[in-house]
């Protein structure tokens, strides 16, 4: 399944829900299920700057494709940042580099978070693509 294909899906299932407490709820719950981040990789070097939140996020990769490992001491980052590992885990650096990350803006999640955590989305997006720019690079 393509990145674009897992996006259309995850847009379809927060379609299911008629207002956005139901999405967030669906948006907590992804971030409940993503697999656990060891306390020794949530540090410095881990830590998405200019977030509200703290926000960790580790990557490497296997067989020629970008696995990631998040984490936030808050419930609703958690689901915000796994969003993003949904749909641009397990893809090749190629891939995630040239994904349209402006599905989150159609998620309509934006309208109701206070500017920082909006903002949060953005950087989140970034710091996902530069580590999959740090892994197609020439060594």
């Amino acid at each position: 399944m393509s990145i674009a294909d897992k996006q259309a899906l995850l847009l379809e299932e927060l379609g299911f829900f008629q207002d956005w407490t139901e999405r967030y709820e669906y948006v907590i719950s992804l971030g409940k299920k993503l697999a656990p981040m060891e306390d020794a990789s949530k540090n410095a070097e881990h830590l998405i700057k200019g977030c509200q939140s703290q926000v960790w996020l580790d990557a490497k990769l296997e067989d020629g494709k970008v696995r990631y490992v998040a984490d936030s001491d808050s419930l609703i980052t958690k689901g915000m940042i796994a969003l993003f590992v949904h749909v641009l885990d397990d893809e090749t650096p190629d891939d995630i580099l040239t994904a349209d990350m402006s599905f989150i803006d159609r998620t309509g999640l934006k309208e109701h978070l206070a500017p920082t955590r909006a903002n949060a989305l953005n950087l989140m997006a970034n710091q996902m693509k530069q580590r999959a720019l740090s892994f197609s690079l020439p060594s």
